[in-house]
């Protein structure tokens, strides 16, 4: 029984942290033993709630009350009036964008109201530093229900009926991969995690390992013993302290308590697990990839067969599933199979965690049912677009996705779907565009990436997206031709055929998703030399409007190219064809007198423009 009337819960996943909730934790600490209430009070360091967009959040048990953007200096008010005087802190309330109304309980927020919170069940609910909340949430339940209960056979048996795929991207089964791993004899078999999260704008994988650690290890004990292996295996990138902070503290706790190691639960299973440490490298996120680069050697992606289940790491069977897999694996086993399989749509079965990102007011992380269509995710749970503006597509599945637009809204999120509508699911990025992007530049932004990435393996991927990004420089330069349109379509494709792996094979879905859904932009590039959007900048043009121009001369002065003519008094003059863009002169201007427009002839004369 606790000894605690109150309980705050301080969100201290790394999207809060960036925003001082550490010492907003300090600070209402310091408080609360300043006042003398620390035996009665209990604040908790907790991971994610995934309402990032007005973090750091701020629970109070068991009232529910949840405040938004707390800041340190809030502290004292919070204790003050809510905790001795018990009176709301309204203004830290989340307000209802269409009701203007106060929102006590964030069950009723129209953030949280569709979600379905399965592999996230735990975070922002426990402190994922102690180990003892973690079993309160009935953490090591189901790995001691298969090791005492269950045959291997039967624990892969409730995986696979429960329609579980794998949520890092392809979508495979994860209990048939479980059942192929288990089929292969050695001596020593292994499990691993992948935690290589390299999407941009994806941070699925790390919040889970920050709010909920002991899931994952949990999961990975399960498999084990289903696959007949003793050692697992996360492949981690450098770049998330916080998660390989609290997975050391988790991996430590699990250990001291006999849930890792040698005899869990007093059974002949043992268990253990180490951390391996990425570079950063997107390509590694491939399995393959991975288990080179956990072996020391260059993160490569090799041909298969051989499938890591029957040659992995060290060249022993070896099952990959990445981070939000595990975290499904011991609710299933808790639950059943068929509660889970009743959940989603007929091919893909229980929820998703995506990332939601972009010109999107609710910015967080949102756990679905599977078949919630982009509609209620874009409009519903993440409120809309921001400042208003109009809806003009979403990227889903990372690097590798593809551009879907307002035709599609009402696509159900499941794997089939997606690929249909010529995206896919990806490990769970989606962000929003508005009517201010450009289409061709958010292409040559992935290429960019895919190009940086690359292992370069193979001459498909490492010479073909190099081209492909090299035509759409030519295009946003206003360099770009007719043929330019057929050979991003006919590379693309070839690209697509012929790549080694996952990555180069669905590395031109972004070029060819926009040319398909975007044909107008890149026709209005090509011929027009024009972005509506504005974002390419050799296709704008800075503007002296006659009405403003007082001829004072400092933007003259200013000009590195002596591109502006003009005498004093008189209204002055651009020359486009020596002007480098470079908006020294309308920084310089104080007279409103010089703007940045996108549609202006290219001449070749001097312009009063």
């Amino acid at each position: 029984m606790s000894q605690y009337n109150t309980h705050l819960l301080v969100c201290a996943g790394t999207g809060c942290h960036s925003s001082e909730s550490s010492l907003v934790y300090e600070m209402l600490r310091d408080e609360i033993m300043r006042k003398g209430l620390d035996k009665d009070v209990q604040i908790i360091r907790t991971g994610c709630f995934g309402f990032c967009e007005k973090g750091p959040i701020v629970k109070i048990l068991p009232d529910n009350t949840f405040y938004t953007q707390v800041k340190p200096a809030d502290a004292k008010e919070i204790v003050d009036e809510h905790i001795i005087k018990g009176r709301k802190v309204t203004r830290l309330l989340y307000t209802d964008p269409e009701t203007a109304e106060h929102i006590l309980d964030s069950r009723h927020m129209g953030f949280y109201k569709k979600q379905l919170r399965i592999a996230l069940r735990n975070c922002g609910i426990i402190d994922p530093e102690n180990i003892d909340e973690s079993i309160a949430r009935d953490a090591y339940q189901a790995l001691g229900k298969v090791l005492t209960g269950l045959t291997p056979q039967e624990t892969t048996e409730v995986i696979k009926k429960s329609g579980l795929r794998g949520r890092g991207g392809a979508g495979f089964p994860t209990g048939l991969k479980w059942e192929f791993t288990a089929r292969n004899k050695a001596v020593q078999k292994y499990v691993v995690c992948n935690a290589d999260e390299g999407d941009p704008g994806a941070f699925m994988d790390r919040s889970i390992l920050e709010g909920d650690p002991h899931s994952v290890l949990e999961a990975m004990a399960i498999c084990g013993y289903c696959i007949g292996a003793t050692k697992g295996l996360i492949y981690i990138r450098a770049e998330y302290p916080m998660a390989i902070k609290r997975l050391k503290i988790a991996i430590a706790q699990a250990r001291e308590l006999g849930l890792l190691g040698e005899h869990i639960f007093g059974t002949g299973f043992c268990f253990d697990i180490s951390l391996k440490y990425g570079a950063g490298a997107f390509v590694c996120g491939e399995e393959t990839a991975l288990i080179h680069s956990m072996e020391g050697k260059r993160g490569e992606p090799s041909s298969k067969p051989p499938f890591p289940a029957q040659c992995g790491y060290l060249g022993k069977p070896t099952c990959v599933n990445n981070v939000e897999t595990f975290a499904n694996i011991p609710v299933i086993i808790l639950r059943g199979a068929d509660w889970f399989s009743g959940i989603g749509t007929e091919k893909s079965k229980g929820t998703k965690v995506f990332a939601l990102a972009g010109k999107i007011n609710n910015v967080g992380l949102i756990e679905v049912p599977m078949g919630t269509t982009l509609r209620e995710i874009i409009f519903e749970i993440g409120g809309g677009v921001k400042n208003g503006k109009k809806f003009k597509a979403v990227q889903t599945g990372g690097p590798s996705g593809g551009c879907l637009t307002e035709k599609h809204l009402d696509t159900p999120i499941d794997y089939e779907s997606l690929l249909a509508a010529g995206s896919m699911m990806g490990s769970g990025g989606m962000i929003v565009l508005d009517e201010d992007d450009c289409m061709v530049s958010v292409a040559k932004f992935y290429l960019d990436f895919i190009v940086e990435e690359s292992c370069g393996k193979c001459a498909p991927c490492r010479i073909g997206n190099k081209r492909l990004y090299e035509t759409l420089e030519r295009i946003t330069a206003g360099k770009g031709v007719q043929e330019d349109i057929e050979k991003l379509k006919n590379l693309g494709s070839v690209i697509k055929d012929t790549s080694l792996c996952g990555l180069g094979q669905t590395a031109p879905n972004p070029v060819l998703s926009t040319l398909g859904n975007f044909m107008e932009e890149y026709m209005e590039h090509v011929h027009d030399k024009k972005c509506r959007s504005g974002q390419c900048r050799n296709l704008l043009y800075y503007v002296i409007s006659e009405e403003n121009c007082i001829g004072c001369m400092a933007c003259k002065r200013v000009c590195p190219t002596h591109a502006i003519s003009g005498e004093k008094r008189e209204v002055h003059q651009i020359n486009q064809d020596i002007c480098i863009k470079c908006g020294a002169c309308m920084e310089k201007c104080q007279f409103d007198a010089i703007s940045l427009q996108n549609d202006y002839p290219r001449v070749t004369v001097m312009a009063n423009c």
